[in-house]
């Protein structure tokens, strides 16, 4: 099983860069999950488990260690989604007795976005030595830093959409764009273009999520 999910085993060819099956099933899932997401629907996060073990394994094997690592942690979130969305408390659920949407106070936004850049920063350092700790595990890390950027953005990202908040989408919409230059960056073809695809159903995500708020308040 793990070799023919390899990323050596490619499926097919886009500009003279091979795309593995490894790549196209994480796609595949990616778009689904976050289409379920845009919808509300809590359907996304059984598909969200699926994504994260896929991309724990193609993260691993392209040498992306902080997109790695952070794969069980944001399982976990994925779990406590999951949880938040079908068990609100009182007054937080909506027409459906699910969760509804609301937003951050100013002061939460800027508590999220400082938090961002410094706990990156850290762990961008950290990712440098990763491969001096563990030499016969990690190779040298891929672009650490910028790793650590869009490994820390997403994991906000999802905090945020665990708890419903409209402002998830922005943290997406940073996570897709910095995405399309670290996948170049690690060689890889296929998920920049997709990376483009997330980019549009953030759009639409945002859209609805807003349209969602305006009715439940």
């Amino acid at each position: 099983m793990l070799e023919i999910l390899s990323t050596d085993n490619i499926l097919f060819s886009i500009a003279g860069t091979g795309v593995s099956l490894l790549e196209t099933i994480s796609v595949i899932s990616g778009l689904t999950c976050v289409y379920l997401a845009t919808r509300a629907k809590v359907a996304n996060f059984w598909m969200g488990y699926l994504y994260n073990i896929l991309l724990f394994m193609l993260f691993y094997q392209k040498g992306l260690y902080s997109s790695m690592l952070v794969q069980p942690i944001s399982f976990m979130i994925n779990f406590f989604g999951h949880y938040r969305w079908t068990h609100p408390k009182k007054g937080e659920e909506n027409s459906k007795n699910q969760l509804k949407v609301t937003l951050l106070s100013n002061s939460r936004r800027v508590y999220f976005v400082v938090q961002i850049f410094i706990l990156a920063a850290i762990w961008g350092f950290a990712l440098t030595y990763l491969d001096n700790l563990f030499p016969s595990i990690f190779s040298e890390a891929k672009r650490p830093f910028l790793d650590a950027f869009v490994t820390v953005t997403i994991l906000t990202a999802q905090y945020l959409s665990a708890q419903k908040k409209l402002e998830c989408w922005a943290a997406w919409f940073t996570v897709n764009v910095t995405n399309v230059t670290l996948y170049i960056l690690a060689g890889m073809v296929f998920l920049p273009m997709v990376s483009a695809g997330y980019l549009v159903l953030a759009f639409f995500g945002f859209t609805m999520w807003r349209k969602a708020y305006e009715n439940n308040n």
